[in-house]
């Protein structure tokens, strides 16, 4: 580690010395004074260029001195030619552009900026707006972004679900909200994420290992959530979302505000979701064989309420910037009343079905605080960025108490515990990035350490995970060469290094008669501490030539266990089974090939995104034999194990313009995995989606002055059965499902009001997501949902 660092810090204090090189920046508006997002710049007879920040600001470097013709291109706006002369020192331009009478789809705007990003990045990139989320809203951000071929969800009732990118979840996905990694309580699958989708901005999906990037979890991908752009000078504004649901009578709100003057600057938002049981298109599903009869077929007990509190303050000027960013997240929520806890036939019936709407026990109630600051500062031909991020993630999951093993019959009066709290999860993070990114010749490097440190407290008459306290950091550094104005090649490696302290855990009730108990209380976790450091790398190639795009990336990334996969041991309520830990674990290590090859011409595109995968000591939770009946009630066991894995597929997406305003395209994805070692060799891995695709037939009519962007489109998603699971897990048969998409925007009293309409599986199919929390119990995904949104903004 002291010769890595030692490199490390010698390399960057060379790049410091050798940087001569001149910087041309700016700024870019509209005649009105607001900055103008996605303007490229490109020096005419050189392979410079930039793209244009929310604040309108954009940067060049490696400049040598002379005069030079800078183009700037806007959809929707007049080409502009400026002439800079840089002669002995940085040269800012303030640069005005003119709109153009007849503007073309903001969309497209976003697909310029996904392209650049793809043309610059050797990682599998795709990049989507606000414009995409408000489209095609879903219950959570993830289940709005699993339209997107390689992206799906682990859904868990309505409200709730996590991401899966190529089959990889839970702790091999980073969520990055406003440059700071997530933590919540991500290891669970019934645990979903805090994030408030109506307040992100762009959202930038990396497929693939990314971790000589973003650090350990990072194996599978990344979901990098952008805030939404600062306002420009002298304004103030704001919108009012509006939303409701057919399938579960959800309504919900969000309003925002915003103001600036000058230099300083406010955003806030306010959320809020209220939402009854969800349907589904049946009368009985089967809990472990036993039936259980759905009144309207609606799932009780799976309602649930958000609150989300956003405000953003900062000041921004041409070289310096910091933002500070609050929020607090909410909500509480119901679990499916006849899937949780030990027997499922105990139920209330007649309570739950009452109402729809009200939440009782099982359930569970979050809290999510964030308090970020992004700091930037660009001098000289250096941008350096700062991240300072705190958490704090409050987990409580309620029911009735219900004894098992050695557990007294009759909750004691005397437990300093509440006797509905069955679990308790209390986090603490403590984040810090720092980066510096310059260019030295025709390299432009990027130089970075990271750190985290987390405390996580548990509490509840129940035992699965105990408290630990985990401590990770790490040192990057990650080159891009332009070797001419169509080859790019990079190179990037990172050390990482990782701890993670477990504490005791003992029952509060005595085991006795249990082996090795005297009568005493069994110890279900020992203090434990594990280390972990790992060298990962990558290194890619960028062939752009006018119409044809290939990428190619070989890399290396790294996982530390968490504290699940090292000291469970304990019931899982969700899934009736008994989990154990091995405090032997190694850290996982991924090796991963990507390739994209793609040809973008004027009427259509096409793009295959092949990828192979080998992990020689993936982790997974292996069914055994056995059951415990000390305290786990008879229970299956499963036990954390490691074997080598290997996993293949890829992604393919076809577009096509038929006819002026109407296209076709067609999306694709296909994954294999199998396990090459183990207990379960030959077998494939849990929650790996099957082969699917979508065609989609989208129409954007012209109809006047007061409408403008409308849209009417069709999906016909297919899906083919999943057969390659590991047990408990169920064969999933394939499905068809066909969604329905409409929207305009009405100019009234010159504001835009912008109309969204969808119809979630509109023939009511009955069909098993195989990607699904509830799929162990044969539950089928929702039945029909209407959508209505209203964005309603004001200057």
């Amino acid at each position: 580690m002291k010769k890595f660092l030692t490199l490390f810090f010698c390399m960057l204090w060379s790049g410091l010395l050798c940087s001569q090189d001149l910087h041309l920046s700016g700024k870019v508006t509209a005649a009105t004074g607001l900055p103008i997002k996605n303007v490229s710049i490109s020096i005419i007879g050189q392979s410079r260029y930039s793209v244009t920040d929310s604040a309108g600001m954009f940067s060049i470097y490696g400049l040598k001195p002379g005069v030079y013709e800078v183009n700037f291109i806007h959809i929707g706006y007049q080409k502009k030619v400026q002439i800079a002369v840089v002669a002995t020192v940085d040269v800012f331009l303030t640069i005005t552009m003119e709109q153009r009478q007849h503007q073309l789809k903001e969309v497209s705007v976003r697909n310029k900026r996904g392209k650049i990003r793809g043309q610059t990045e050797s990682m599998n990139i795709e990049v989507v707006g606000s414009e995409f989320i408000q489209r095609n809203l879903g219950g959570s951000l993830m289940q709005t972004l699993d339209r997107l071929p390689g992206i799906n969800t682990i859904g868990i009732g309505s409200g709730q679900s996590k991401p899966l990118i190529r089959g990889l979840g839970f702790n091999r996905v980073v969520v990055v909200d406003k440059g700071v990694k997530h933590e919540g309580q991500q290891w669970g699958a019934d645990h979903g994420l805090e994030i408030d989708q109506f307040a992100a901005g762009e959202v930038e999906l990396i497929k693939g290992a990314a971790s000589f990037l973003y650090g350990s979890d990072a194996i599978g991908g990344v979901i990098d959530i952008k805030p939404r752009a600062i306002p420009g000078k002298n304004t103030f504004g704001g919108a009012v979302d509006l939303i409701g649901k057919s399938n579960n009578n959800l309504y919900g709100t969000s309003a925002n505000l915003f103001a600036r003057k000058n230099h300083f600057f406010y955003d806030a938002r306010v959320t809020y979701q209220n939402y009854g049981d969800y349907r589904v298109p049946a009368d009985q599903v089967f809990v472990y064989d036993y039936a259980v009869n759905l009144k309207d077929g609606r799932l009780r007990n799976t309602a649930g309420r958000e609150t989300a509190l956003h405000f953003n303050t900062g000041y921004i000027k041409d070289r310096f910037r910091t933002v500070f960013y609050l929020s607090n997240t909410y909500s509480k929520s119901g679990f499916f009343a006849n899937a949780h806890g030990l027997e499922p036939r105990r139920v209330d019936t007649e309570m739950h079905d009452r109402s729809s709407r009200d939440i009782q026990m099982p359930g569970q109630e979050v809290n999510h605080l964030k308090l970020i600051n992004r700091t930037e500062y660009s001098v000289a031909q250096h941008r350096l960025q700062m991240e300072l991020g705190y958490q704090h993630n409050f987990r409580q999951e309620f029911s009735q108490y219900v004894n098992h093993g050695y557990m007294p019959p009759a909750y004691p009066d005397t437990l300093n515990i509440p006797a509905d709290l069955e679990r308790e999860f209390d986090k603490h993070v403590y984040s810090v990035n720092l980066r510096d990114e310059f260019k030295v010749g025709k390299h432009l490097l990027t130089a970075g350490v990271n750190a985290e440190y987390q405390h996580n407290r548990i509490n509840g008459w129940t035992f699965l995970v105990p408290s630990f306290n985990q401590l990770t950091a790490g040192a990057f550094i990650y080159d891009k060469y332009e070797l001419n104005d169509r080859v790019l090649l990079h190179a990037g490696m990172r050390y990482d290094y990782g701890s993670v302290r477990l504490f005791e855990y003992q029952d509060w009730f005595p085991s006795e008669g249990a082996t090795g108990t005297a009568g005493g209380k069994l110890t279900r976790a020992n203090n434990l501490k594990r280390r972990f450091g790992s060298v990962v790398w990558s290194a890619g190639i960028n062939y752009n030539p006018e119409h044809f795009v290939l990428k190619a990336n070989l890399g290396k990334s790294f996982r530390m266990p968490i504290a699940k996969e090292l000291g469970a041991n304990g019931v899982n309520y969700h899934y009736f089974s008994y989990e154990k830990g091995d405090a032997n674990l190694s850290a996982e290590q991924s090796y991963q090939a990507d390739l994209s090859l793609g040809w973008d011409a004027e009427n259509w595109s096409v793009l295959i995104t092949p990828f192979y995968n080998y992990f020689p000591n993936y982790i997974y939770l292996n069914p055994t034999a056995y059951h415990d009946y000390f305290y786990g009630a008879g229970n299956q066991v499963f036990q954390y194990a490691q074997s080598k894995v290997m996993r293949y597929g890829g992604e393919f997406k076809l577009r096509v313009d038929l006819l002026k305003g109407l296209s076709s395209e067609f999306v694709g994805e296909y994954l294999y995995a199998r396990q090459l070692s183990g207990d379960k060799k030959g077998y494939g891995l849990p929650f790996s989606p099957p082969v699917s695709g979508m065609i989609s037939l989208s129409w954007s009519p012209v109809f006047g002055r007061n409408l403008d962007d409308t849209y009417f489109a069709i999906d016909y998603r297919i899906a083919g059965k999943q057969d390659r699971i590991v047990p408990p897990e169920k064969k999933t048969p394939g499905y068809t499902v066909i969604n329905l998409q409409a929207g305009t925007k009405i100019n009234l009293f010159r504001q835009p009001v912008m109309h969204s309409l969808q119809a979630q599986n509109l023939l009511d199919t009955k069909y098993m997501n195989h990607t699904s929390f509830y799929r162990l119990i044969e539950l089928p995904e929702a039945g029909r949902n209407l959508i209505l949104s209203l964005k309603i903004p004001f200057h």
